[in-house]
């Protein structure tokens, strides 16, 4: 979006608010998208193939799931009345008994978003204890972490994905007092995770619960077994399982939006953590539910993936290799040592950003850009979202574009 001009003169707000204008100015920043085609959408009387989408399994577009959504509304209406203490519609049990058993959780708790997962139950479960968060958490983690500290949790960060960094902290806590230990699964950014085993074992060994924000992760990476179709594993059911754990001091957030298409998210946690919940959480106490249609395609969503899930996720590993084996031909430098379908590509020099969202927009290419003050200088780029409904050809445009790129992309 657009920054208001700054009231400051402090060069570093300038900067800011040259750079976004400038990507406004490009086209590739805050667009209205007129109308959508496949993977293609038009701002204006341009087509884009469209790399920003976090559509990973394509399922916005699939006409089972589409289908579904007519019988729900004419059962349920378009949206339900009441917040989910006053009375959930027979979908909301329905989809928390389905997805307990795909996460192979002890319960569910599905709620509008994460953003307002991060902001009621980190305080919930924090209360006036300890909060430790990864340096480099998602913003909308950091926001329900700055809540927690004003309702009286001491709030500490620890460096990215440092085992041995969050160790010194959690020994400097005297024992018996409570610590929520909160960092993301699959990472917005960079498309890796960290070493959640490790982390699992620290936090168990020091009383302490780790809370996991999976959004990129579920739907995509889940339980290894010997007939996957791809290194993301088997039945998209996250990052706990991927790594074998079970949810024992773990309370795992995750959404429907990414991999799903739908509005709705979840806490996967023990039945009392699930019961203090649905009297601590204002989500749950407060809120309208999501749509029907939301919660329609949730469940037309969760048979599609006991059906088609695996050729979905294998399709969408061999399009996201294509990328990362073309980046890597190139000799040009991507966080990415995951093979998952978030590909981060820094400049040399951020201050090219512009000229190159102009040459993407140029060539028909439509990605997420991380200007600065959004990230560190030194990770000045753009990220490339793949899905499983881009076509080859599109992918073809895609390389050849980068290969074009080359001479401003940062090498290895």
């Amino acid at each position: 979006m657009l920054l208001p001009a700054p009231t400051s003169s402090s060069p570093a707000a300038e900067s800011a608010y040259r750079s976004v204008s400038d990507l406004a100015r490009a086209g590739l920043w805050d667009q209205v998208v007129d109308e959508i085609d496949g993977r293609t959408i038009r701002i204006g009387d341009r087509w884009l193939v469209d790399y920003a989408s976090c559509n990973y399994l394509g399922l916005d577009l699939d006409d089972e799931i589409i289908g579904a959504i007519d019988v729900q509304v004419r059962r349920w209406g378009t949206h339900p009345s009441w917040s989910r203490m006053l009375g959930s519609p027979r979908l909301y049990p329905m989809i928390e008994e389905r997805l307990t058993a795909l996460l192979g959780a002890p319960d569910t708790l599905v709620l509008p978003t994460i953003s307002q997962i991060h902001l009621s139950v980190i305080p919930a479960l924090a209360g006036k204890g300890h909060v430790l968060m990864d340096s480099r958490a998602h913003r909308t983690i950091y926001d329900g972490c700055v809540h927690a500290r004003a309702l009286g949790a001491t709030v500490q960060r620890f460096r990215s994905e440092s085992v041995e960094h969050l160790a010194e902290l959690l020994a400097a806590i005297p024992a018996g007092e409570p610590v929520l230990v909160c960092m993301d699964g699959v990472n917005s950014m960079t498309g890796n995770t960290p070493d959640v085993p490790a982390f699992a074992e620290l936090c168990r060994r020091h009383g302490a619960t780790l809370y996991i924000d999976d959004a990129h992760g579920f739907g995509i990476i889940g339980e290894r077994t010997p007939d996957e179709t791809s290194p993301y594993g088997s039945r998209g059911n996250a990052v706990i399982r991927h790594y074998g754990l079970d949810y024992d001091n773990v309370v795992l957030v995750g959404g429907f939006s990414k991999a799903y298409s739908s509005m709705l998210a979840f806490v996967a946690c023990t039945t009392p953590v699930k019961e203090h919940l649905k009297i601590a959480a204002p989500p749950y106490l407060y809120s309208g539910p999501v749509p029907t249609a939301s919660l329609a395609t949730v469940l037309a969503g969760l048979e599609v993936n006991d059906a088609r899930g695996e050729v979905l996720r294998g399709e969408l590993y061999r399009k996201t290799r294509r990328v990362l084996d073309h980046l890597d031909g190139m000799g040009v430098q991507t966080p990415n040592v995951s093979g998952y379908p978030l590909v981060q590509i820094p400049l040399t020099d951020g201050e090219n950003l512009p000229e190159v969202a102009q040459t993407l927009l140029e060539r028909g290419i439509y990605v997420t850009l991380a200007p600065y003050p959004g990230v560190p200088k030194d990770q000045v780029g753009f990220r490339i979202q793949m899905t499983a409904a881009h076509t080859d050809e599109q992918i073809d445009r895609l390389l050849a574009t980068l290969t074009e790129l080359n001479g401003v992309l940062r090498r290895r």
